[in-house]
């Protein structure tokens, strides 16, 4: 229901003028004081152009005073709050709390089509200590390096329509922009997804490719993959830790310096993973009914993800629903994946509707695009674990 009072808002432009009316608007959206469903463009237009009434109704082809390609109206103000409660829906959906792994990974701006990210050289055996009158000793680049794929632009456009404005379709306009959000948001979040999972492998490490995940074996550059580790019990987790206390600086042999902090289960296995890693003082026993603890938050370090969008990947790749239930990963996701960007979600207005209008009846189009690739860090820092 809209609660956008127009008379009151027509009459603090007349008041304050339309510039500040303008911003106050700007702010309250921008700050959720308003809502885009609380608004009415035709309304909007009626209240913010100069001479409102008369230009929405000249949006009628077959009135007398139809709007003619070509004729100029002051709708800058109209077209910049209509630009942020289009955008704000735009982003919502983009950002809505369903796409998980968009929020596990780490995000790097960059003004490059593809980054070489370079290892950071570690003193030898960690000394650091400098004697009276000595210099520092320094801390360089290594020769290792990570290079990142080539990023790329996605995007779709929201168009306003003469008929969108003429019947006061603001419904429509806010779902379809909602819509133009969620999809951008899905892509991003199955492209990081695939990562994740180990279904893309992208990490290229001094030149050369390797998968993700590995399992045990004499060729395996690492492993961090555990096969028969389906998540059913402590000693399961127990089991995908001790592969982390196992990962080593190649340059220096100590303990790989990460904090695996986060698990990320199948929806199937949400509730047996807050069992394990939740589970209060009360006493608890193992899958087999053996043996029986008193925990109180033994795994309480970690924060528990479930995404059915990583699920139905699974299965997309084809594997089967029954395998695809049992995978789960745990580690430090924000050191071992990254989205790398050149620009973020960005939502900008066409200057001029020009042939659009005329053929189609397009006043304005608003454009949401964002450019960036799924990057692969250090897959050391999680571990894959299937039933």
């Amino acid at each position: 229901m809209k609660s956008i009072n127009y008379r009151e808002l027509k009459r603090r432009v007349e008041l304050d003028g339309l510039k500040k009316t303008t911003e106050h608007l700007s702010e309250a959206i921008d700050t959720r004081q308003i809502r885009p469903e609380e608004f009415s463009l035709r309304d909007l237009a009626e209240a913010l152009i100069p001479d409102g009434l008369k230009w929405v109704r000249s949006l009628d082809p077959c009135g007398e005073n139809a709007l003619l390609e070509g004729e100029g109206v002051e709708s800058s103000a109209f077209l910049n709050i209509t630009g942020r409660i289009i955008s704000t829906k735009i982003r919502e959906a983009y950002e809505q709390e369903a796409f998980k792994a968009s929020k596990l990974v780490s995000i790097i701006s960059s003004r490059l089509s593809r980054e070489r990210i370079p290892g950071i050289g570690r003193i030898q055996g960690g000394v650091t200590e400098v004697a009276e009158g000595m210099p520092y000793p320094n801390a360089g680049f290594s020769e290792e390096y990570v290079d990142t794929p080539e990023t790329a632009k996605h995007g779709l456009i929201v168009p306003v329509t003469r008929e969108a404005i003429f019947f006061d379709q603001t419904g429509l306009i806010l779902k379809r922009a909602s819509e133009v959000g969620e999809i951008l948001g899905a892509d991003r979040e199955k492209r990081i997804l695939d990562m994740i999972l180990g279904l893309t492998n992208t990490y290229s490490l001094n030149g050369n490719s390797f998968n993700t995940y590995y399992e045990s074996s004499e060729s395996s550059p690492w492993v961090n993959k555990l096969s028969g580790n389906e998540l059913s019990d402590w000693r399961n987790v127990d089991a995908a830790e001790q592969l982390f206390a196992t990962m080593c600086d190649d340059s220096t042999g100590l303990p790989l310096l990460m904090n695996p902090n986060t698990v990320l289960v199948m929806p199937g296995k949400r509730f047996t993973a807050a069992q394990i890693f939740y589970p209060g003082n009360s006493a608890w026993s193992n899958s087999d009914g053996t043996q029986k603890v008193a925990m109180s938050n033994l795994f309480g370090d970690y924060a528990l993800q479930t995404s059915a969008y990583a699920y139905q990947r699974l299965i997309s790749s084809g594997i089967s629903a029954d395998a695809a239930a049992k995978y789960w990963f745990m580690g430090d996701f924000k050191k071992a994946f990254a989205y790398v960007e050149n620009w973020g979600l960005t939502v900008s207005r066409s200057v001029s509707s020009g042939e659009a209008n005329f053929t189609q009846d397009i006043l304005v189009r608003f454009k949401a695009s964002e450019r960036g690739v799924p990057a692969v860090l250090d897959p050391r820092c999680v571990v894959c674990c299937t039933g």
